[in-house]
């Protein structure tokens, strides 16, 4: 293990510098600007494989700069920081199709060990990244960061500079990676341009924001586990549903751009590509003993949402058909799929990976009560369903999400109408990197009106960590001092620690 600030500040910087020996070296190519500008990145990691990233962009906020000629990239992936013991290697070829991203399916690779990698086109060299392979046996502790909503606009990306210094196994991200809209006051830097609509438009919106520098450090030092929520498409769509866009077709071509720019931005396995307005990004992750992760997707199959009309789902008194069985939050195949899964899985932790707050979130207005129709009170027997898989698998199940900007801790329950019911399962969801956070009122309402409410706070951004051994599992809340400082300090608010066998978060 190399120190972290020296991985950081040396090989990501510095390995463009020089050619080293090994390279195969292609035709020749001439770019008008680095073409790695948008960093490299790994994810999806298997105990003998994981998945690089990259994507030629020599101008990356102008449809990349690449034309149309395929070019062929060249990969490594070394045991050495110095690439003298090469692992495995090969050569992709890019193409415009897919805006000459790379996804490269590294195999041949050891279980739990840290690897380094490294792609060429031509005479340019890509920035080295570190990557590691799942665990197949593990009994030593495992940690992992979630964070989630990235408005460019509304700060900088320092809670990736914080977290890429960690030592840190993984990174999960929830969603709302980008932001297709403009919103919140006090902005500290621009889109620049409107809202995407084309494939063009969101990959240059994607170009924006992965040209960050935290961000690819953060990329660069870990592999991630990645889904996305709404804005990488459209504010609060459901399936097929906008209440932006009203004509289902259109909204359908957008949503197909919007897909396959977050696939060529991703490191995403071919399994992940798009057909047309179509995805599957849903999947299971073993890591060893310790744990497994269940990753979802709850927008691309959800129902329409209910008691708002052709509106916004937004705050709503209740309506008959907000409980109407039928309705789903996964789709009826993702829920099959997650309850084979459930009964699949190994490790003593089970993570439960989705994009926003799973306890109910009931507030009680002068008419009655109030739901918040674009989460789980919106389906809320959507939610019982997974909550029953989740007490018939009794492997000490997390659930964690985002979505909400702010911090929470909750415990679950099958009727949340029964505070003194049991607990089935301890819930954490992760602030926003940057978006705006709810106020301070409405975060006192929620939890004076939810008891199963553990903790809340929406004033501050960042991310989680989780470190999960035999016996426990830590969630530390980590915090910017202020989002609009691109130096910030990150300091952590809270702990939370969730005891083998006994679901319910207990403050550290």
């Amino acid at each position: 293990m190399i120190p972290r600030r020296r991985f950081l500040l040396g090989s990501l910087a510095s390995a463009a510098l020089a050619a080293p020996a090994g390279f195969v070296r292609g035709a020749p190519l001439s770019f008008s600007a680095d073409p790695f500008a948008l960093g490299v990145a790994s994810g999806c990691p298997r105990p003998d494989r994981v998945i690089l990233w990259t994507r030629l962009a020599p101008q990356p906020l102008d449809s990349g700069g690449m034309g149309d000629a395929a070019v062929d990239v060249e990969w490594q992936v070394a045991d050495d920081e110095a690439f003298s013991r090469i692992a495995s290697s090969g050569v992709v070829r890019t193409t415009a199709e897919l805006a000459h991203s790379v996804h490269v399916e590294a195999t041949g690779l050891r279980p739990d060990r840290v690897y380094w990698y490294r792609f060429r086109a031509g005479p340019a060299l890509s920035p080295v990244g570190r990557t590691r392979t799942a665990p197949a046996e593990s009994a030593r502790p495992f940690r992992f960061a979630f964070a989630s909503c990235q408005q460019y606009e509304q700060g900088y990306f320092a809670a990736y500079r914080d977290m890429a210094a960690r030592d840190l196994d993984l990174v999960v991200h929830l969603g709302d990676y980008i932001y297709e809209k403009s919103w919140g006051s006090h902005h500290v830097r621009q889109h620049g341009v409107g809202i995407p609509t084309t494939l063009e438009e969101f990959r240059n919106r994607y170009a924006l924001y992965k040209s960050d520098p935290d961000l690819q450090a953060a990329h660069a030092a870990f592999p991630w586990l990645s889904v996305w929520d709404d804005h990488e498409v459209m504010d609060d769509y459901a399936n097929d549903r906008s209440y932006t866009v009203g004509d289902t077709a259109r909204f359908l071509k957008i949503r197909a751009a919007a897909y396959q720019a977050y696939y060529e931005h991703m490191p995403l396995p071919l399994s992940a590509r798009p057909r047309g307005a179509h995805a599957t990004i849903y999947e299971h992750y073993r890591f060893g003993d310790v744990l497994d992760v269940l990753l979802l997707d709850d927008r691309q199959y959800r129902s329409a949402s209910a008691c708002v009309g052709s509106g916004r789902p937004t705050w709503v008194n209740d309506c008959a058909g907000r409980t109407d069985e039928t309705r789903t939050m996964l789709g009826e195949r993702q829920e099959q799929w997650l309850g084979a899964r459930l009964r699949d899985c190994r490790g003593r932790w089970t993570i439960v990976a989705q994009q926003t707050l799973m306890a109910q979130d009931k507030r009680e207005g002068d008419d009655g009560a109030h739901f918040w129709m674009d989460g789980w009170d919106g389906y809320p027997n959507a939610r019982r369903r997974l909550l029953d898989s989740l007490v018939a698998h009794r492997r000490n199940p997390i659930v964690i999400g985002g979505d909400r900007h702010a911090f929470f801790t909750a415990d679950l329950k099958q009727d949340f109408a029964r505070p003194d019911g049991p607990t089935i399962a301890t819930e954490f969801v992760g602030t926003s990197i940057t978006s705006d956070g709810p106020s301070e009122s409405s975060v006192r309402k929620a939890l004076a009106e939810n008891p199963h409410l553990v903790y809340a706070r929406g004033d501050r951004r960042g991310y989680a960590t989780v470190e999960l051994d035999a016996r426990h599992c830590t969630v530390g809340f980590e915090a910017l001092d202020d989002v609009r400082d691109a130096r910030s300090a990150v300091r952590r608010l809270t702990t939370f620690v969730v005891e083998d066998g006994a679901p319910g978060a207990k403050a550290a």
